[in-house]
C-alpha cells in the first residue's frame, strides 16, 4: 500500500518492511479472507478513496488515498464508524505524529498502554 509506505518508511526506515510487508501483493492476501473483508468500510464516490477496518470495538486500520488526503475523507470514515460501530480504540505508531493528531481531532485520547508494531522496532500506542 503506497500510502503505508510513504508514512511509514521515514518512521521505521526499514526497506526489508517497506518493500516487503508493505507491496500490494503482501496487503492484498490479507484482505482475501471473507471475515476480514466483512469488516471493511471503503468510502467511494466513483473511485475507492478510503478505508477503514473495524474488529469488535477497535479500529484496525484507516487508509485514504495520498492522492485525496486532507479532503476530509478520514473524517467522514471515522466519524462514521463511531457513530454506527461500538469503536472504543485504536493503535497509532508513536512517532506518526500527523495520525496522532487526527485521532485526538476526532476525540481519541492517549492512554499509557504501549507495544512494538509487529516487523519493527517502532512503539504503537493505545488512542
Amino acid at each position: 500500500m503506497f500510502v503505508k509506505r510513504i508514512k511509514y518508511r521515514p518512521i521505521f526506515r526499514n526497506d526489508e518492511y517497506s518493500f516487503g510487508e508493505l507491496q500490494v501483493l503482501s496487503v492484498a492476501e490479507k484482505y482475501s479472507e471473507p471475515a476480514v473483508l466483512d469488516n471493511i468500510l471503503v468510502y467511494d464516490d466513483g473511485f475507492v478513496k478510503g478505508l477503514i477496518r473495524i474488529e469488535k470495538n477497535e479500529i484496525v486500520e484507516l487508509y485514504v488515498d495520498y492522492f485525496f488526503q486532507g479532503q476530509g475523507i478520514g473524517s467522514r470514515l471515522i466519524e462514521y464508524a463511531k457513530e454506527y460501530y461500538p469503536v472504543e480504540f485504536l493503535w497509532v505508531i508513536e512517532k506518526n505524529t500527523d495520525a496522532v493528531r487526527f485521532y485526538e481531532a476526532h476525540g481519541f485520547h492517549l492512554t499509557d498502554i504501549k507495544k512494538i508494531e509487529a516487523g519493527t522496532t517502532e512503539v504503537k500506542m493505545e488512542r
